[in-house]
């Protein structure tokens, strides 16, 4: 199994392209792990972000990734999770039963390449292989 971190980022969605090429190389199964964070309270009760709205996008994102990944690789089986707490962490813990972790977030700076925080952590502390995939 691949497991992908799925924020709906554009870099999150490459990475889950990349993923699903790579499950149908290895005849493997693809899972989208979409992981938020808790708000607080005074932010889910603002009007542009309700508790609504906050659900909404928790489950539009894996859902509609999952879709798009099954009509572009119709052979790779796509699941999808959605987990509440830290995005590193969640990964971390879905590298216990996957062939492989992909992060995301590469940004370039004039000192080199900076890797996200999520993805760095996952690199350090996975037990499967890591592949950070940049989007161009």
């Amino acid at each position: 199994m691949i497991t992908v971190g799925l924020d709906g980022s554009p870099e999150s969605r490459a990475a889950a392209e990349w993923a699903a090429r790579e499950a149908a190389l290895r005849q493997v199964p693809v899972r989208l792990l979409h992981v938020w964070q808790p708000v607080p309270e005074p932010v889910v009760q603002a009007p542009l972000l309700g508790a609504e709205t906050l659900q909404h996008w928790t489950e539009r994102i894996p859902r509609e990734a999952a879709e798009g990944l099954r009509r572009r690789h119709p052979g790779v089986e796509v699941t999808e999770r959605s987990r509440l707490g830290s995005p590193a962490g969640h990964l971390i813990d879905a590298a216990r039963d996957a062939s492989l972790v992909v992060g995301r977030r590469i940004r370039r700076n004039p000192f080199g390449v900076h890797i996200g925080a999520v993805a760095h952590a996952v690199m350090h502390h996975a037990t499967a292989p890591v592949a950070v995939v940049a989007h161009r």
